[in-house]
């Protein structure tokens, strides 16, 4: 019994092994902390996948709500969400309850629904226990931690480049002359390179871009010449969305489509001409013509033309001293002269910078203004070539834009008018949230 009792006392002051249990609490530990670490980037990566499957879903959706409706757009959205996260292997990311368009307030990051809008677009993707795809645990589940809800979401909202409302924009090569005036706001810009002469005037605020600041053409002594162009300078590039949407404006236009034709224009009736030269008080006011010709050309010989709409596959002459105000005017032809003015063309109602009066001038082709172009307030849109001349003061919000190249003279004032251009607009993409 006592050789019993003392074998009991040596166990229990026995302290061999011991460091080996303190080796299990920290092997289990590290267990743990491993656990945690690649369960945590799992989820983080699940995450991630879905963040950017939210961006593009929403991304496309708002690309496609600019042309087409709710229901087409929500299902492009589904489309490339899909694609980049298959249902086979996530279940149910997204689903059409999941889009909502509506508007976004930056003050205070709000988002209000409405289904009818074309200005913001909020995209929700999840994995959810609810929807049988929930992201799975590796080891944290062995304590518990199976599996977890997540969900992200996506604002996209519209905007609108300013040089795109106001400026000279082109694909192609923007070529100025000499002695020009920018006035701050203006913008000229080329996705290729600019092109400037001597003695040039740019105004602080005024925009200068393209790709590559680097590839500007000037001649020796440009910098000296051509004061505040290093401030005006930028670098950047646009996609040509209008001149793409061109075909899609003219058919809406074709068809009377409200969205498209201006207040104070019927559009019950649509009027059609045939003939070669439409002489003053031909074309009434507050209609919608479609004019054919047979000799190829529409010459255009009255002294004011307004508050019409007019669309031809013809080209378009303007006789000397036309004015247009309150009008669009649309050629199909895309020929070199497809809008042409042999001199002193008044584009917009000259009312310094009124609300009111300014003109659209569309073409599948190119325009070409001798001598003497006055601009106001209105836009000039062209899948090629826009070249022009201008006389000074001649231009005061205006808004070209060109497939191709935009080619100017000499002595013009491009002066700024802001919101008050009246021009079509196609709409750019960001991200908000």
């Amino acid at each position: 019994m006592r050789q019993l009792a003392g074998l009991v006392q040596r166990w229990k002051n026995d302290e061999g092994g011991g460091i080996a249990i303190f080796g299990l609490y920290i092997f289990m530990s590290i267990l743990i902390m491993a656990g945690l670490a690649i369960d945590m980037s799992h989820l983080i990566t699940s995450r991630t996948k879905l963040q950017v499957a939210a961006d593009t879903a929403a991304h496309a959706a708002l690309y496609n709500r600019d042309t087409n409706s709710a229901d087409d757009s929500k299902a492009a959205a589904l489309e490339i969400a899909e694609a980049s996260m298959s249902s086979s292997r996530y279940g149910d990311v997204l689903k059409v309850t999941d889009i909502h368009f509506g508007t976004y307030d930056f003050t205070d990051s709000s988002f209000t629904i409405d289904e009818n809008s074309r200005s913001a677009v909020l995209v929700t993707t999840n994995r959810l226990a609810a929807r049988a795809n929930p992201v799975s645990s590796f080891l944290l589940q062995f304590i518990g931690f199976a599996q977890w809800d997540v969900s992200v979401d996506s604002v996209f909202v519209t905007y609108r480049h300013a040089c795109l409302r106001e400026g000279f924009v082109a694909d192609g090569i923007v070529d100025i002359q000499s002695n020009n005036e920018f006035w701050s706001g203006f913008c000229i810009h080329s996705n290729t390179h600019v092109e400037l002469n001597s003695n040039n005037t740019f105004e602080a605020g005024t925009i200068v871009s393209m790709p590559e600041e680097e590839d500007i053409v000037l001649p020796n002594s440009g910098w000296l010449t051509n004061d505040g162009l290093r401030a005006a300078l930028h670098e950047g590039s646009y996609e040509m969305r209008l001149v793409h949407k061109l075909p899609d404006i003219i058919a809406k236009l074709s068809n009377a489509d409200s969205e498209y034709i201006p207040t104070g224009i019927s559009t019950a009736e649509i009027r059609r001409l045939n003939e070669n030269k439409l002489a003053a008080g031909r074309l009434e006011l507050g209609y919608i013509y479609i004019a054919n010709c047979s000799a190829g050309t529409l010459t255009i010989d009255a002294t004011t033309v307004s508050n019409v709409v007019l669309l031809t596959p013809c080209a378009i002459t303007f006789s000397k001293g036309t004015i247009l105000e309150n009008a669009i005017i649309v050629s199909t032809d895309t020929g070199a002269r497809s809008i042409y003015a042999p001199s002193d063309l008044q584009v917009g109602r000259d009312d310094d910078c009124g609300a009111e009066g300014g003109v659209k001038i569309l073409t599948m082709g190119s325009m070409k203004f001798a001598a003497n172009l006055a601009v106001f307030g209105s836009q000039l849109v062209a899948t090629n070539n826009i070249e022009f001349a201008a006389r000074a003061e001649g231009i005061e919000g205006a808004s070209m834009i060109a497939g191709g190249l935009i080619s100017g003279t000499s002595n013009m004032s491009m002066g700024f008018c802001g919101d008050n251009v009246e021009g079509f607009e196609a709409e750019y993409f960001r991200l908000a949230l």
